[in-house]
């Protein structure tokens, strides 16, 4: 039975497009081709023809199709990828309570609030209906969007402990003065969060000149309110009664090596206290542990940094030898410390001009800082716990 079926079949030498030979479009087949195909069937030998013709049959009369029901399907097979298959895939309801069910984990109980008003939120933002302050604060995208986002860096990798919220005022201008670390400038993100979220106000950060150069950066900043650090903007806000953030170390702050962790630069000429003393609002000291360790600078690029226009580039343990990868921070455990108001209010405005007095109450802070840095350091039992 075998044998006869391999008779009847019409074998197909191997190549392409079922075409003799190895792709090459010959009408003969290569000799590879030849040894694995079987040999073919001899021809049968003709059959000489009648000597009469033979009487031709009648027609049989074809029978007609019986009627097919409208709701019959059609007998004619097709290809299978016309006929789309109504009993195969995940029924529609298990759809939506896979949506419901993932509805629930990412928004809670009331997912249908607040998905509502993440709708509306987005609604408002395509049409334009939102306000903006004089220096480009955007105070809804920053609650909704910066904040939110911020949020699980804060509490489940840096793990932020925060101490001396009560030395932050409730109301009315201030200016929080805090040390500058981690070669990426994550601990003003995080500060500003912690007083958001802990006292319930926004920070107002003053930022370098090289922030508001960057293309896309510049946009987020001013929207997450940030402005320019020169002492006439600092001064406005602070008389309008915003909270301000300063970080006196600039770029020598984010950029020192790793070797000079914790080891606070130079503030700068005072500028900070200088717009305190004619607003007379209190100077709030930050200490901030474990932003040092996020990325440790062990080395830099000056060439390559000044061809960028950068301050610096980078060279730690894990970047640029790990790439992306190691543009991921360590997850060091972090400490902030807001340190007991300094009060500014006793003196004149006028007073502001006096270099010593600035000089003084400049190296006052900047002390403060240290020595409380110094103490963080002793009572922490590592760098990841």
């Amino acid at each position: 039975m075998a044998e006869e079926a391999r008779e009847d079949a019409v074998v197909i030498p191997i190549g392409t497009g079922g075409r003799p030979g190895r792709g090459s479009g010959s009408a003969r087949p290569s000799s590879a081709a030849r040894n694995l195909a079987p040999p073919a069937a001899k021809p049968a030998p003709r059959k000489r023809a009648a000597a009469k013709k033979a009487t031709p049959k009648k027609p049989t009369p074809k029978k007609p199709a019986p009627e097919r029901a409208a709701d019959a399907p059609d007998p004619t097979p097709g290809p299978a990828t016309t006929r789309p298959r109504l009993d195969t895939g995940i029924p529609v309801g298990d759809w939506l309570s896979a949506l419901q069910g993932a509805a629930l984990e990412v928004f809670g109980d009331d997912w249908e609030r607040r998905l509502a008003e993440l709708l509306a939120f987005a609604r408002r933002r395509l049409e334009g209906d939102y306000e903006v302050d004089d220096y480009g604060f955007d105070r809804e995208l920053t609650e909704r969007f910066f904040m939110t986002a911020l949020r699980p860096i804060a509490q489940k990798w840096f793990r932020l402990e925060v101490r001396g919220l009560e030395n932050i005022p409730a109301e009315g201008g201030a200016l929080v003065v805090s040390n500058h670390s981690g070669t990426v400038p994550l601990d003003g993100l995080m500060t500003m969060l912690t007083v958001h979220d802990h006292a319930h106000r926004f920070l107002r950060p003053l930022g370098a000149d090289l922030v508001f150069k960057l293309p896309v950066v510049s946009s987020l900043a001013r929207k997450g309110g940030a402005t320019l650090a020169c002492v006439e903007d600092a001064e406005r806000m602070l008389s309008g009664g915003d909270l301000v953030g300063v970080w006196p170390e600039g770029f020598k702050g984010i950029g020192k090596p790793f070797s000079e962790r914790y080891k606070l630069q130079r503030f700068g000429r005072g500028g900070f206290v200088s717009a305190a003393l004619r607003t007379g609002v209190p100077i709030i000291p930050l200490s901030v542990v474990g932003a040092e360790e996020i990325y440790p600078l062990v080395g830099n690029v000056p060439s390559l940094a000044r061809l960028l226009g950068v301050p610096y580039i980078p060279v730690t343990p894990f970047f640029p030898w790990l790439g992306p990868l190691g543009m991921v921070p360590l997850p060091s455990k972090w400490v902030l410390e807001f340190g007991e108001p300094i009060r500014t209010d006793s003196y004149d405005a006028a007073e502001a001009e006096d270099p010593m007095l600035v000089f003084n109450v400049t190296d006052q802070v900047r002390e403060t800082i240290q020595h409380t840095l110094f103490d963080l350091l002793r009572e922490r039992d590592g760098v990841f716990s």
